[in-house]
């Protein structure tokens, strides 16, 4: 055995010319040989598994990725996985495929790593390992370090199903949202609070620590649906660099699935949840209050520093103060429905235009109460980018029949019998309705029935002549049904004057 070994090597050397090392077939001879000289050596062997005890992801493993992908024995393998560039189509990434053996020099020493699934294996001569081993993982650390500040790449994490296999619930995609804090539908001024806050934020590390405070942030962003919320949510991430944690709370067991979240989530990161009313209000998760309050300021969140926690409502009234405190919530930010001025910042990003001889006639109609969300406003414009002055008087309209619908709500809200079976109601709605010959917009409002005393069904109304507006009722049939109640009411007040029965 140790002459053919020796026969082995006197070909590596003399049989082998080095014009051979560039063909396939230099190639598989050198693989031979190294495989020969490591059969003389005794070994060490690491595993560096993707996820520890508790679930949490292992950065060594995230860095020993970037690390190995950037190698020229990557691309060397036997099998590499190719990958077009996230941001550039033309960009081709190299991911090293799972059971490949590829070797790495470090200060004169060969090493090899082996990717097996959800782990990698190090492999390292005995002899070598307290020389090189803590200095060679530094230089995984800088180099990996220096990958991600070069690609700069922003990753959005979405929690999956509890799954048995103990693989990690988040999974991720890169975030590519083109929002920034500054596209962003509040007032200037916000903004630049905005981003002063958390560019002191990112500084605060000493300070948070000797206030004995966990280093994280916590906003609120409040406003009806359509605001902006969730693109200023993505803007605040690119202005940080964070990856984004979104929490899908209807995917949740129970509050210790949702600590085990948390923990499962990295630094520098920002955790969102969305539409923290409706789970609250309609309790439509199997996490309790107590759970939520948990997650947001209690001892599993000192588990991970440099956090920003965002939240979105659509309303404060209906939410627990105690959700609310300072501590839990650090910064509210109100997101209105579209006023004068948001309009002209809309006008002037998607339209190109600062001033319209139909400006004007837009900030009156604003000035009767009128409004609509950024959203709506901004796809009118998008959908009539081609002519400004069609996108203007398309908004004008828009907001008009917002403005006729309101006061066609307040109107089906104080129209009501009094007790002794009076009309009463705003003069003005009705003069706007008898004027109109009918009621327009209400397909979003509730449908209100005027009752004597109590509120009844549809069913009830048709039996006894009390009514629902709807769309389609002329003027002439709203006077006709005027008329009958006032004739009812006349009624009852002889019954009541003369104490006595019809």
């Amino acid at each position: 055995m140790f002459l053919i070994l020796l026969l082995a090597l006197v070909v590596g050397f003399l049989l082998v010319p080095r014009i051979l090392s560039r063909t396939s077939i230099g190639h598989f001879l050198q693989n031979r040989w190294r495989f020969l000289e490591e059969c003389f050596h005794a070994h060490q062997f690491y595993k560096i598994p993707k996820f520890n005890q508790y679930m949490q992801e292992n950065q060594l493993h995230h860095k020993v990725l970037l690390y190995l992908n950037s190698l020229p024995s990557a691309g060397d393998s036997d099998f590499v996985n190719l990958f077009s560039g996230n941001n550039k189509a033309n960009e081709i990434t190299l991911v090293i495929n799972a059971d490949q053996v590829f070797p790495d020099s470090f200060l004169g020493s060969r090493v090899y790593w082996k990717f097996e699934k959800d782990c990698f294996v190090l492999k390292i001569r005995r002899k070598e390992k307290r020389r090189i081993l803590s200095t060679y993982l530094q230089h995984i650390h800088k180099v990996a370090d220096e990958i991600e500040q070069k690609s700069n790449e922003v990753r959005l994490y979405i929690n999956a199903e509890n799954e048995p296999e103990k693989n990690g619930r988040w999974k991720s995609i890169p975030f590519t949202h083109p929002a920034t804090i500054d596209t962003g539908m509040i007032d200037s001024e916000f903004k630049n609070k905005v981003k002063s806050d958390l560019e002191v934020f990112l500084k605060s590390k000493q300070y948070y620590h000797r206030l004995g405070r966990v280093w994280k942030r916590s906003y609120l962003l409040y406003g009806p649906s359509g605001t902006g919320k969730s693109s200023f949510i993505a803007g605040m991430a690119k202005f940080l660099c964070y990856d984004v944690y979104d929490v899908d709370m209807s995917k949740i067991t129970g509050d210790s699935d949702l600590k085990l979240l948390l923990l499962q989530t990295t630094s520098k990161s920002m955790i969102v949840v969305e539409d923290l009313d409706r789970y609250l209000v309609e309790k439509s998760t199997a996490v309790s209050l107590s759970g939520i309050l948990n997650f947001m300021d209690g001892i599993v969140s000192c588990c991970g520093e440099e956090r920003v926690m965002v939240f979105t409502v659509s309303s404060k009234d209906q939410i627990d103060p105690t959700v609310l405190r300072p501590g839990r919530i650090d910064v509210h930010i109100h997101f209105p429905l579209c006023d004068f001025s948001s309009f002209k910042n809309l006008a002037n990003s998607h339209l190109g235009i600062k001033e319209h001889k139909l400006f004007p006639q837009v900030e009156e109609i604003f000035q009767t109460g009128a409004s609509l969300s950024p959203a709506e406003i901004g796809e009118i414009m998008i959908s009539n980018r081609g002519s400004p002055t069609r996108a203007l008087k398309t908004v004008i309209n828009a907001l008009q029949t917002n403005h006729d619908s309101r006061l066609s709500g307040k109107f089906r809200l104080s129209h009501k019998l009094s007790q002794n079976g009076s009309v009463t109601g705003s003069a003005g709605a009705q003069r706007n309705l008898s004027h109109s010959g009918s009621i327009d917009g209400l397909v979003d409002l509730p449908s209100r029935l005027v009752s004597t005393g109590s509120t009844r069904t549809a069913e009830e109304s048709s039996e006894t002549g009390i009514f629902c507006m709807e769309n389609g009722h002329t003027g002439k049939e709203l006077k006709k049904l005027y008329g009958l109640l006032k004739n009812r009411s006349r009624r009852k007040e002889s019954v009541d004057l003369d104490g006595g029965k019809l």
